[in-house]
């Protein structure tokens, strides 16, 4: 498996300044700045799915990580689902999705974490069944959005928690003005964020340069 997806990352390589470029498009044209520099993009994204767009992105990630050395696809509850399923049945791989609440199909013990939710303003604790994810795994944390970064510093401690390795966090979009994701970086972990919003406001939006 290894092999065959070393060949997919070579044969892919050219689209890859496409891909970024095309997600800054749907965001400047379909997406909405609401009050409190709420970003929304569910019209492709996060509610309604292009699913064209998810492999593309999937693709992109691909150049960036070297998905021989991962294992497992870990996202969050809910909205990261959809982009981290895509991911994982391009690349071959299995996907976790870490819960926000413990459910009755829940058997064994807990990897878990407590973040504070940007977008539904209060604690939540993520979760993961430890039948899920081993010592021996290799992680890479998928994620549609990042606004502070509190979803993702969770889904690292829960990695942390069970021993595993993170090999690094792949994002769409990524709010910058609100550092969730610098924090990130000047901890030292791998995050390639596709699309980096500096600035949205009633003037428009405008990326960080690379």
């Amino acid at each position: 498996m290894a092999v065959s997806r070393t060949i997919y990352v070579l044969k892919n390589r050219k689209g890859a300044y496409h891909t970024m470029q095309q997600l800054k498009e749907r965001i400047l044209k379909e997406g909405k700045v609401l009050p409190g520099n709420i970003i929304k993009v569910d019209g492709f994204l996060n509610h309604r799915i292009d699913t064209k767009l998810m492999q593309d992105i999937a693709d992109e990630f691909a150049h960036h990580f070297d998905l021989r050395q991962v294992s497992l696809i870990l996202t969050a509850e809910a909205s990261g689902i959809a982009l981290a399923t895509i991911c994982a049945h391009r690349w071959g791989l299995p996907m976790v999705f870490a819960k926000k609440a413990k459910s009755d199909n829940i058997e064994g013990g807990l990897y878990q974490s407590d973040i504070f939710s940007y977008t539904y303003k209060k604690k939540v604790t993520l979760l993961v069944s430890n039948e899920w994810m081993k010592p021996t795994d290799h992680v890479l944390i998928i994620d549609d959005f990042m606004a502070n970064g509190e979803a993702v510093r969770g889904l690292c401690n829960i990695v942390k928690n069970a021993g595993a390795t993170l090999v690094g966090v792949g994002c769409a979009v990524e709010k910058g003005f609100q550092g969730g994701g610098d924090r990130l970086r000047a901890a030292g972990i791998n995050l390639k964020s596709l699309a980096i919003i500096e600035r949205a406001d009633e003037n428009g939006i405008i990326f960080r340069e690379e």
